[in-house]
């Protein structure tokens, strides 16, 4: 499933509420700043509950990703009937994602999100943006299929012939 960032579908909204963090003097990270940029996935009509945060910092110029964390808020047996394995799998989250980029410095980004969702407020804004993108992407979907239904294809044209 394709994960893009929020911020593509919501700029304004993503530049007001996406969670950032400056260290000062951390023992396991540089000192600085850190946003936590929020990917969704863009799949019609799938109910992941899951989003993707990846890490970057101003000082790389916000392209290099400094850990990819993956957080579930739903039980592992939501997530084994969505998989369709039936049995509990593990992403409740949150957890570092090794499929995709991480640093030497993942574990203390990790232990740092952790804080983060702590708050019942940043994990009901997590919740409320995947509910937003999801809407969106179902909406933009619906759309395109009632698009394609509207549109004949020219080649099943049928001329009358008198």
């Amino acid at each position: 499933m394709p994960m893009i960032p929020f911020m593509e579908k919501f700029p304004e909204l993503a530049a007001r509420e996406t969670r950032s963090v400056t260290t000062n003097e951390h023992p396991d990270l540089p000192d600085g700043e850190y946003g936590f940029l929020e990917l969704y996935c863009n799949e019609p009509g799938c109910d992941c509950r899951r989003v993707i945060i990846d890490v970057l910092r101003p000082e790389t110029g916000w392209s290099k990703v400094w850990a990819t964390i993956g957080y579930g808020w739903e039980s592992p047996e939501y997530y084994g009937k969505w998989e369709g394995a039936g049995e509990p799998i593990e992403l409740k989250g949150p957890y570092l994602d090794t499929l995709n980029p991480q640093s030497e410095y993942s574990p203390a980004l990790l232990d740092l999100f952790r804080m983060l969702i702590e708050s019942p407020e940043y994990v009901d804004r997590l919740r409320r943006h995947y509910q937003t993108f999801k809407e969106s992407i179902d909406r933009e979907h619906n759309r395109s299929v009632a698009r394609r239904k509207r549109v004949r294809d020219p080649r099943r044209r049928r001329r009358h012939v008198r």
